[in-house]
């Protein structure tokens, strides 16, 4: 049984789940390392993040993973998060601009790969994929 089914089976994935753990000081794991703890959201072929718009509580662990064949990335709006929030973008960049023109030689997450970012500030930080940004966007909301 694959990951995926683990959390669905048990929940995990549509209930926002367990708090897990960040690879580096900043909450961000590259990809290809993320756990099964915390909320999982599905890069699809069909160019969609599954759930697009999820609520999770401040310290827990959003994983991202793609389950098609089409890369993608993880890109936070830098304009647009909370103040005093941390950015986060697949490829570990401290900034939009960085991680716009890095991708696709860093910051794709291909197939069975995932990345992971632990949220530590409340309010809504919304994202997208670089290269399907027309269509491809979501919305973590995170609470206290």
């Amino acid at each position: 049984m694959d990951r995926r089914t683990i959390l669905r089976a048990s929940g995990v994935a549509l209930a926002g789940g367990l708090a897990g753990c960040g690879g580096s000081s900043s909450g961000d794991t590259p990809a290809g390392t993320g756990t099964a703890s915390g909320t999982l959201v599905e890069m699809t072929d069909d160019l969609a993040f599954e759930p697009a718009d999820i609520t999770v509580s401040v310290g827990e662990t959003v994983t991202w993973e793609t389950t098609g064949s089409v890369p993608h990335s993880v890109t936070a709006y830098e304009e647009q998060l909370p103040d005093g929030a941390a950015y986060f973008a697949s490829g570990g960049f401290d900034s939009e601009s960085a991680a716009r023109d890095a991708y696709p030689s860093e910051g794709s997450v291909g197939a069975g790969e995932t990345y992971e970012h632990t949220f530590e500030t409340a309010g809504e930080f919304p994202y997208f994929c670089i290269p399907h940004e027309s269509g491809m966007k979501g919305t973590v909301v995170v609470e206290s």
